[in-house]
């Protein structure tokens, strides 16, 4: 994969998040939990950048912040260039816009009330942005029929939901996806495919991509750079076949000698 020297695109800063626990009595405080510490990060212009870590190591903490679904403690997160901790959700209409979300889950992230059709076109009504034909256009491009559109998530497979999910996070034309364990929910027989057609899209597409596992070996097919998270902190960052072929931290080692691999599958 060809290294990116672009401008960066989202720029992390010192950040820290704090979480209290529920209050053991009436007269103390809920003891702190620091679930992330001084983490800074840059994502340059078309990069694909993986952030990986076993549950509990601040991975989907990182996600929440840079897709501004919470504020961090302190610290700074920049978009394009726009600080966007502190401002309101009225304030961030271009964040929106630009960053789009595929969640872990399909069936619990999709609707099953509402109709594919509905469900592609919703991140364009939310954001007043005609529908037009981007509905079709975007279930082609998934590798779904145009007359998918007509039925219901019930009615589809974990992977095919996945690829409606990914056509719906693509409806606004985003510059960046954020992928969070996009293939974790799913039989491993179809990860790979949904693997490759999310390579194929952010090529095709020229997006950046954030993509959040727990496993290394996933992290590798689609990304270039990862940064590897434990306790809140990311340990070893690099070009994800250097950090592959000689992780440097112990963490790294043991996440590598841990997790099974999909080689032979993709």
């Amino acid at each position: 994969m060809p290294s990116h020297a672009g401008t960066p695109l989202i720029e992390v800063a010192g950040l820290n998040r704090v979480y209290r626990r529920p209050r053991a009595s009436l007269t103390r405080p809920g003891a702190p939990v620091h679930a992330l510490r001084d983490v800074s990060l840059t994502v340059r212009r078309g990069e694909r950048h993986g952030i990986v870590g076993e549950s509990g190591s601040g991975k989907s903490t990182l996600l929440r912040l840079i897709c501004a679904l919470d504020q961090p403690t302190s610290g700074s997160i920049r978009f394009d260039g726009q600080e966007i901790t502190g401002r309101p959700e009225r304030a961030l209409r271009f964040l929106r816009e630009n960053l789009q979300i595929v969640f872990q889950d399909p069936m619990s992230s999709l609707d099953p009330r509402m109709r594919v059709r509905d469900l592609v076109a919703e991140p364009l009504t939310a954001l007043g942005l005609p529908a037009g034909d981007r509905v079709a256009e975007l279930l082609e491009a998934v590798g779904l029929p145009a007359g998918a559109a007509d039925r219901y998530p019930h009615q589809f497979s974990g992977g095919q939901r996945q690829r409606i999910a990914i056509a719906r996070a693509l409806a606004p034309r985003p510059k960046v996806l954020v992928a969070d364990e996009p293939v974790s929910a799913l039989d491993v027989s179809v990860r790979g495919q949904i693997l490759n057609l999310l390579a194929d899209l952010v090529d095709e597409l020229g997006l950046t991509l954030v993509f959040v596992s727990h496993d290394l070996s996933v992290v590798r097919h689609v990304c270039e750079t990862v940064a590897v998270m434990s306790g809140g902190r990311i340990v070893e960052t690099g070009p994800v076949d250097d950090v592959w072929a000689a992780p440097a931290h112990p963490y790294t080692r043991e996440l590598l000698r841990a997790v099974p691999t999909l080689e032979g599958l993709l």
